[in-house]
């Protein structure tokens, strides 16, 4: 298996004294990948981790323990104190790796919780285990059927008003599921006229409760990242004819077939 650290000094890539860190930072780590915000995320630091001249970032891929998405080798420059962390760290992306960002999928083994690991100890033990033909992202809008999104990429979609997936949701009306994937609870509501599923999806990606009186208590209980935990999907698309009427009918129906009164977050 062809190691990482041998195809960076393929690419030329010259590493010196490094460090990986193997990030797991869940939801949070994830929109600032989606959103190509990765190297700020990972200047804030709580502790001197990064006191090493080069280091590899790495992003655990979910359900996949031992599965790392190569996010770029980057030379430090300096450090100062943070704001929302007490170290910043002022980085710099190698150059020579434009074509390997998010394409690397390196296979790795975690045998501690350690996340700050010395190169010259584990570098070699990075195989490469798969290169994806494109950088790993949300992509294009999947079909009505397919759609299975997390709040992080939701959030990401909206902000940058992904061109398809507005295309795709704008222009329809229907029924949707928010599925709390941590309490395994559903709520299920719909969108009809101006916008369609976007805009009612724009509000959860702004303010994560949509309104929803149900959605809006579990938040002021749970705390707002709570919303972490929320998939959307879609479960039926209206016809264009449609009344306000029919598709509050079909919401009830949903509501019926996943009891989401009864076990969920539906009220009425």
């Amino acid at each position: 298996m062809i190691k990482l650290v041998d195809l960076l000094q393929m690419q030329g890539i010259s590493l010196g004294k490094y460090k990986i860190h193997l990030a797991t930072g869940g939801p949070s780590l994830w929109e600032s990948y989606w959103q190509g915000r990765f190297k700020e995320w990972q200047e804030q630091q709580r502790g001197k981790n990064f006191e090493c001249e080069t280091v590899i970032g790495l992003i655990q891929l979910p359900d996949a323990t031992d599965r790392w998405l190569f996010a770029g080798a980057y030379r430090v420059v300096g450090r100062h104190e943070g704001n929302s962390t007490r170290f910043h760290y002022v980085t710099e992306l190698l150059s020579g790796q434009d074509d390997l960002i998010g394409r690397i999928v390196v296979k790795y083994k975690k045998p501690f919780r350690n996340s700050y690991i010395w190169g010259h100890t584990y570098g070699d033990q990075l195989g490469i285990a798969q290169v994806l033909d494109l950088p790993l992202s949300i992509g294009e809008f999947c079909g009505y059927n397919n759609v299975r999104l997390s709040h992080a990429k939701l959030r990401v979609i909206v902000q940058k008003r992904e061109p398809s997936w507005w295309s795709a949701l704008s222009n329809v009306g229907g029924v949707y599921l928010i599925m709390d994937t941590a309490a395994g609870k559903a709520y299920v509501g719909s969108a009809y006229g101006s916008g369609g599923i976007w805009q009612r999806w724009c509000v959860y990606a702004d303010v994560c409760h949509g309104n929803n009186f149900e959605l809006k208590a579990l938040l002021r209980e749970k705390g707002e990242q709570y919303a972490d935990n929320f998939q959307y999907s879609v479960l039926e698309i209206a016809d264009p004819q449609a009344t306000l009427e029919q598709v509050l009918e079909r919401e009830c129906h949903w509501k019926n077939v996943l009891m989401s009164r009864q076990f969920g977050y539906n009220s009425n």
